[in-house]
């Protein structure tokens, strides 16, 4: 094994193959060379008959994954984007082998888990999530828009829950999860370490049983009668006031966050959000994100907002469009042009 392959430990212990992400410094930030590996060994146990289950989990008490490695993206975005779109084909692929894998993918939702982490855990039959359980999709933040197959599950969301989740980029909880259809079960922190090693002993089904409990109620869940009042405008512009303008505080910060994204960005994920409810399986969603992702590497937003929250940590975009009024529908049209070479499963 590589020193390069250390950032995905594997592993088969009692029937049970184990992918642990391993850059805990980086909260286990998904790399190409990270998503190879997870490819490899998923395939080889699918057809290892001594293989009857896969546990995805990472390293460290931070997070499963907080996302694809961005600072590589960005510097490939900077030069020809090549890299960024071979990686982003590739994650792709893996999201959709995931959501068919035929044995149980154990997916363990703990701490922080956003972008390409939902991607290679929110796909999984099995998904666990916990009380330190941390889920988002922030990628408006950095005039990205939400992948992985982020938008079939937000699209398939109970109301317009997932389309706050998506213009809003903000952080939800474990409980949350359940209710916008990201994950199935809900285990204590504490109790991991004892539902892990019952899935070696007793089997998924089993474990599960023993150790998921109810979740506490859902936050987001209690809002829904606004977002879905809020976010039923035709346009992000609409939908920041109709937010302004509510009564509730919750929802007039919501407006605020999303004016402070990607004009850009935001439309696109709104676009997408909707495109997505209409499209019939996750293949065809990450096609679309595929083109959508492919458009944004060749846009202002996408470099100056990483360089604003991660390069040099300013926190102080120059958004060009400059504000939602500024974007045209042909702006956001040219986001789902097919991509040159374009996404295909075989």
């Amino acid at each position: 094994m590589t020193a390069e392959s250390d950032e995905v430990l594997t592993r088969v212990d009692g029937g049970v193959g184990f992918l642990t992400l391993n850059r805990p410094k980086a909260i286990n930030s998904l790399t190409h060379t990270m998503v190879t590996i997870i490819t490899k060994a998923l395939t080889d146990w699918e057809h290892d008959d001594a293989v009857k289950a896969v546990v995805l989990a990472g390293e460290g008490e931070r997070g499963l994954c907080a996302g694809g490695d961005v600072v590589a993206i960005y510097h490939s975005a900077r030069g020809d984007g090549s890299e960024a779109r071979r990686f982003w084909l590739d994650e792709y692929r893996l999201n959709a082998e995931i959501a068919n894998y035929p044995k149980p993918y154990v997916a363990i939702m703990d701490g922080i888990v956003m972008g390409g982490g939902v991607g290679v855990a929110a796909h999984g039959s099995v998904r666990v999530v916990t009380d330190t359980s941390k889920i988002a999709m922030p990628e408006v933040g950095i005039g990205f828009v939400p992948d992985v197959g982020g938008t079939y599950l937000l699209s398939r969301a109970p109301g317009e829950l997932g389309l706050h989740a998506a213009l809003s980029g903000a952080a939800f909880s474990g409980a949350d999860a359940i209710v916008l259809g990201f994950a199935d079960h809900y285990v204590p922190h504490v109790q991991l370490q004892g539902f892990v090693e019952a899935i070696v002993a007793e089997g998924v089904d089993a474990a599960v049983q023993a150790f998921a409990t109810d979740p506490p109620a859902s936050h987001l869940l209690s809002q829904q009668h606004w977002i879905d009042e809020c976010y039923a405008g035709e346009t992000v512009a609409d939908i920041v006031a109709a937010l302004r303008a509510h009564d509730n505080e919750d929802a007039r910060k919501a407006g605020d966050l999303i004016a402070s994204r990607s004009p850009i960005a935001a439309s696109v994920a709104l676009a997408s959000v909707r495109r997505a409810a209409e499209l019939d399986t996750l293949e065809d969603v990450l096609v679309q994100e595929y083109r959508v992702s492919s458009a944004s590497l060749d846009s202002h937003d996408f470099v100056e907002g990483i360089r604003a929250q991660i390069i040099d940590k300013d926190r102080n975009p120059t958004w060009n469009p400059p504000s939602l009024a500024a974007v045209t529908e042909q702006d956001v049209e040219q986001y789902f042009a097919p991509a040159e070479p374009d996404l295909t499963f075989k």
